[in-house]
Parts: C-alpha cells; structure tokens; sequence
C-alpha cells in the first residue's frame, strides 16, 4: 500500500485497527460514530457486514485506518467462510484490536471463537462494552466478558458506552487509539472517509435496506451490486443496480405484489443516498437470480467476495 501523503515518519503517526466481534453488537454502528458520517451498513440483522470495511479518520498529526470486520460465527456456505477469513485477514496486518461485545448478554459460544482469535495477539486490545444505554446489568456483564482475555499478556484497555448515543465516551475511545498509534506516513489522503469506491458504498446501502425489508433466512441470500453511475448536467445522480438473489421464487419475493417490495427498498435506499451525497438520485434496481450464489466461488468473486 503507498502512502498518500508527504509527511514523513517522525512527524506523523498512523496505523490500522480492526473492530471485531460476534454478529450484530454494533461494530459498524461504532466504525460510523468514529467518522462522524456512514461508510458501512447497519441493521438489526446479524452479519449485515461481509467485507471488511476501512474507515478513514484523519488529524493533523495521525490517521487511523478502521477496519470493520464481519462478524465472527460458525460459516454454513462459502460466503460464511469468506467472511471468517476476512476476519483473520485483518487481525494479521493490524496495530491494534477493538472488541466489540453487547453488554446486554453473557458471552456465547461465538465470543468465545473471537476471544480465542484475539487472546495471545501482542497487540493492543480495547475491550468495549456497548449498548450500555439499554443492558440491565452492564458491569456483571463486563466482568464476564473479561474473563475471556484470561492469561491475555499484551495492553489491554476497557470501555463502556453506547456507540449510537454516547459520542462523547466514543470520542475518548477515538483518543485513546489515536495515543497509542506508531510513528509513520498517512496511508490515504487527507479528507476521505472511506476506501470503498462510491460503487461499492452504495450497493451496500441498497443491501442495507433490503436486509431491512425482507424476512426470515431471505435477506442472507440476497447480494448487490452496482453497474452504472452517471451525472447529469443538473447534478443529478442516475445509479442503476441490481438485487441478486438464489433462486426464482426469491426474486418474486424481493419484487413483491405489484413491484411494491422492490418500490419501497428503492425508494429507502434513494433517500439515504440523496442525504449523503447531497443531490436528487434516481435508482433504478433489477432483480436477477444466480443460482447458488453463496456457494459458488466465481459468483462470489464477481459480486466482489474475494
């Protein structure tokens, strides 16, 4: 990776950190609360997140590079074990390592596979409690949670918060990875959030909002992708995508009676891209079958699973 900035090392610090944990505890709600702005998808779904997602946050003297990582289970197709790696992927080339754990539960079987991940790792660790705002009994929780790490050797800090109502205690998390960054050279640009292209982001939005929509085991089956972004002289933005899905009673199921279903998860997604970008957006979607998608290796490479 080269650097995107003139600093030198000495006068700059930077590095990666990767935000970890089981399904649906609200590391990409953290990521988002990081950067003041949405660069990855949330919903109350668990695994909404498939790739891993960088973050930018950037001072005048350090950048943290976020790294959102899908969450950690036990995989039941190919894009479950594209997942997992990608989760072991981002913990090798990192400097340090956010836990998120949901203070409202004890730990499950599934925090157990990340403590196990990140246990030995001589990194920083920062162990965060989130949704403390609506868990009864936080710091039992904690404790067990902590417990995990037993016979940990490396630093390892502790936080409680919520990461969707408490900006100010994720603010000194914020700050507390950037005092323990290393010295070296911005790895981006100054002024970008996000390293994914616009493409990338906004078929993640219309993914969001799908998840959003459908019921049952259907929103796992279900991929995007978009093909074509075009601007008008008039600013408009005409983004043309597609919802993919496995077989052909689902594509019924994504359209809906009359196209209603499809209508309202284009229509949700608009209106998310509109607030961001800050311009009127026409979305046009199609829904198209891959049989088997999930377990399809070259399917997955071409939806962007690699």
């Amino acid at each position: 990776m080269t650097s995107g900035d003139a600093s030198t090392p000495g006068d700059t610090h930077s590095g990666f950190v990767a935000i970890v944990g089981k399904p649906n505890v609200g590391k990409s709600t953290l990521m988002n609360a990081f950067l003041g702005t949405k660069v990855a998808p949330t919903s109350p779904r668990p695994q909404t997140t498939r790739r891993g997602v960088r973050g930018i946050h950037t001072t005048d003297t350090h950048q943290i590079v976020f790294v959102d990582t899908p969450g950690v289970h036990k995989p039941k197709d190919a894009l479950g074990k594209y997942m997992n790696h990608e989760v072991h992927a981002a913990l090798a080339d990192v400097d340090a390592i956010i836990w998120v754990v949901d203070l409202r539960h004890p730990p499950t079987d599934e925090d157990g596979l990340v403590a196990h991940q990140i246990r030995d790792l001589p990194k920083p660790l920062f162990l965060v409690g989130n949704k403390t705002d609506i868990a009864k009994y936080p710091d039992e929780a904690m404790k067990l949670y902590r417990a995990q790490l037993e016979g940990r050797a490396a630093e390892t800090q502790e936080l409680m918060l919520s990461a969707q109502n408490d900006p100010n205690a994720v603010a000194l998390l914020r700050q507390q990875v950037l005092d323990i960054l290393p010295e070296g050279p911005f790895f981006y640009p100054r002024g970008g959030a996000s390293d994914q292209t616009r493409e990338m982001w906004a078929a993640e939005i219309i993914r969001e909002e799908a998840m959003k929509k459908l019921r049952d085991e259907l929103p796992y089956a279900v991929a995007t992708r978009v093909n074509r972004w075009t601007e008008r002289e008039d600013g408009l933005q005409r983004i043309e995508g597609e919802i993919v899905v496995e077989k052909s009673a689902h594509k019924g199921m994504v359209i809906g009676a009359g196209g209603k279903q499809l209508k309202e998860i284009g229509q949700a997604a608009r209106k998310q891209l509109e607030v961001f970008l800050s311009r009127k957006v026409y979305l046009g979607l199609e829904v198209i079958v891959i049989p088997g998608w999930r377990e399809d290796t070259e399917a997955l490479r071409e939806l962007g699973y690699e």
